[in-house]
């Protein structure tokens, strides 16, 4: 006998949690564009989406391409905490896809930064943290 169980829509709370998480990663990301931005960086992409998932933002600064990765939390510690090593093959496979179709291909150089940010919305940049 098929399960006739209906599957309730989300609920206004739900919702809303998920909204405000949603705002809250975009202004974590803006607040990290700007450190980039003001370092001399050139904005490539926002939140691009390869094979592999989404990469928040993409740079270039003498032509090195800069994939980061903005993780938000209350603190420093909680962000960097919640970077899954799923998570890390998946950025790495979508950054592939990118510099791959780049005209220098996988000879151009990159990095891979973690930017988090705490609750009161100060910017730690890990440089080069998923290259080791």
């Amino acid at each position: 006998m098929p399960n006739d169980a209906q599957v309730s829509p989300p609920s206004a709370t739900r919702r809303r949690r998920g909204e405000q998480a949603y705002h809250k990663g975009l202004a974590a990301e803006e607040a990290v564009a700007r450190e980039y931005l003001a370092a001399g960086c050139k904005k490539l992409e926002q939140r691009w989406r390869g094979p592999g998932g989404e990469i928040d933002l993409i740079f270039a600064r003498g032509g090195e391409v800069i994939f980061v990765e903005v993780k938000a939390s209350r603190t420093h510690e909680r962000a960097a905490e919640s970077l899954s090593a799923r998570q890390i093959a998946r950025l790495c496979a979508s950054a592939e896809a990118y510099i791959g179709a780049m005209p220098g291909g996988l000879n151009t150089p990159m990095r891979l930064d973690v930017a988090l940010v705490d609750g009161a919305g100060v910017v730690e940049i890990l440089e080069n943290a998923l290259m080791a």
